[in-house]
């Protein structure tokens, strides 16, 4: 089981093509690509922790979307996340931020970047998303959105090699 972090999907999230200057000619593409992107890296029994804004005014129903998407999927709740997402059965947990462990590191996972976080001083790492790789992190912190990581999930180790911490691998 390998564990997968990432966000800012937007789903159905037309106008985010604009917004983000993302590569793609329609939000039908968008959506398939990125579909295409999570399912070539996780398996169906890997994690995947999302942090937040999964789907956003999505024509479709975002479950369609996720029922599709390979691996045991967690939502960290972004500011785009409506009920309907938030509601959808095929997340194995909802919550506003978690801390978890992967490989021995200590994760805190929100959607919005902090300045500092819950063990900050003792070498936690923290995960966001929100800014679409807009705004750096700080210290040990980075952000996993979609826009920063190629439309794909991304692994610890790329994360600390990104940071510069691959020595805590």
């Amino acid at each position: 089981m390998t564990v997968f972090f990432t966000a800012d999907q937007h789903f159905g999230h037309a106008r985010i093509i604009e917004l983000c200057r993302r590569p793609f000619g329609s939000v039908d593409e968008m959506d398939e690509a990125m579909v295409a992107a999570w399912n070539a890296v996780v398996q169906p029994g890997d994690v995947v922790w999302h942090l937040g804004d999964f789907a956003y005014r999505s024509a479709r129903h975002p479950g369609e979307i996720l029922d599709r998407l390979h691996g045991t999927k967690h939502l960290v709740v972004g500011n785009h996340d409506s009920a309907r997402t938030r509601e959808m059965d095929g997340w194995a947990s909802v919550q506003e931020s978690a801390e978890v462990s992967d490989g021995g590191t200590r994760l805190f996972l929100s959607h919005y970047p902090h300045l500092e976080w819950p063990a900050y001083f003792r070498q936690a790492v923290h995960l966001f998303g929100h800014v679409h790789g807009n705004r750096a992190g700080v210290g040990r912190s980075c952000d996993v959105g979609v826009d920063c990581w190629g439309y794909r999930p991304v692994r610890l180790p790329e994360i600390l090699d990104r940071i510069g911490d691959a020595q805590n691998v």
